[in-house]
Protein backbone atom coordinates (compact mmCIF):
# COMPACT_ATOMS: atom_id res chain seq x y z
CA UNK A 1 0.00 0.00 0.00
CA UNK A 2 1.74 3.02 -1.28
CA UNK A 3 0.00 6.47 0.86
CA UNK A 4 1.82 8.48 -1.87
CA UNK A 5 4.55 9.97 -0.84
CA UNK A 6 6.92 10.04 -3.73
CA UNK A 7 5.78 12.01 -7.35
CA UNK A 8 6.87 10.56 -10.84
CA UNK A 9 9.03 13.82 -12.07
CA UNK A 10 10.38 13.22 -15.51
CA UNK A 11 13.99 14.81 -15.77
CA UNK A 12 13.06 17.78 -18.26
CA UNK A 13 14.08 21.22 -18.18
CA UNK A 14 11.83 23.87 -18.64
CA UNK A 15 12.16 27.51 -19.05
CA UNK A 16 9.43 28.22 -16.50
CA UNK A 17 11.54 26.37 -13.74
CA UNK A 18 10.88 23.13 -13.84
CA UNK A 19 8.42 21.11 -11.84
CA UNK A 20 6.48 22.85 -8.88
CA UNK A 21 8.87 26.16 -9.12
CA UNK A 22 9.07 28.11 -6.46
CA UNK A 23 10.87 31.27 -7.54
CA UNK A 24 12.59 33.21 -5.00
CA UNK A 25 10.33 36.99 -5.26
CA UNK A 26 6.96 35.78 -6.98
CA UNK A 27 5.54 39.49 -6.25
CA UNK A 28 8.40 40.64 -7.50
CA UNK A 29 8.72 39.02 -11.11
CA UNK A 30 4.70 39.79 -11.39
CA UNK A 31 5.08 43.40 -11.10
CA UNK A 32 7.95 43.96 -12.89
CA UNK A 33 5.66 41.68 -15.83
CA UNK A 34 3.32 44.04 -15.17
CA UNK A 35 5.66 46.94 -15.34
CA UNK A 36 6.61 46.06 -18.97
CA UNK A 37 3.31 44.99 -20.57
CA UNK A 38 2.00 48.56 -18.91
CA UNK A 39 5.06 50.25 -20.82
CA UNK A 40 4.23 48.30 -23.93
CA UNK A 41 0.80 48.93 -24.17
CA UNK A 42 1.53 52.36 -23.55
CA UNK A 43 3.98 53.02 -26.32
CA UNK A 44 1.46 51.07 -28.62
CA UNK A 45 -1.37 53.28 -27.71
CA UNK A 46 0.69 56.37 -28.18
CA UNK A 47 1.75 55.61 -31.73
CA UNK A 48 -1.00 54.33 -32.73
CA UNK A 49 -2.88 57.65 -31.89
CA UNK A 50 -0.15 59.40 -33.47
CA UNK A 51 -0.58 58.16 -36.75
CA UNK A 52 -4.34 57.45 -36.77
CA UNK A 53 -5.97 59.56 -39.44
CA UNK A 54 -9.47 59.24 -41.31
CA UNK A 55 -9.68 60.00 -45.19
CA UNK A 56 -13.58 59.97 -44.97
CA UNK A 57 -15.48 61.64 -41.93
CA UNK A 58 -17.23 59.06 -39.98
CA UNK A 59 -21.06 59.35 -40.18
CA UNK A 60 -20.81 59.36 -35.84
CA UNK A 61 -18.92 60.26 -33.41
CA UNK A 62 -16.01 57.81 -32.95
CA UNK A 63 -14.22 57.22 -29.03
CA UNK A 64 -10.49 57.25 -30.44
CA UNK A 65 -11.28 61.03 -32.16
CA UNK A 66 -10.88 62.25 -28.05
CA UNK A 67 -7.17 61.61 -28.43
CA UNK A 68 -5.92 61.48 -32.35
CA UNK A 69 -3.81 63.96 -33.14
CA UNK A 70 -5.20 64.85 -36.78
CA UNK A 71 -8.88 64.55 -35.41
CA UNK A 72 -9.67 68.35 -36.18
CA UNK A 73 -8.21 68.40 -39.46
CA UNK A 74 -9.64 64.87 -40.75
CA UNK A 75 -13.59 65.65 -39.37
CA UNK A 76 -14.69 69.48 -39.83
CA UNK A 77 -17.87 68.89 -37.55
CA UNK A 78 -15.44 68.59 -34.52
CA UNK A 79 -14.72 72.08 -34.51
Amino acid sequence: MGGGGWYYVPKVWTPAGGWWATPKNPNVNAAVAVLGIGVACFTLFTVSASKERRPIPPAWHIPSQRWCLHAKEDDPSLE
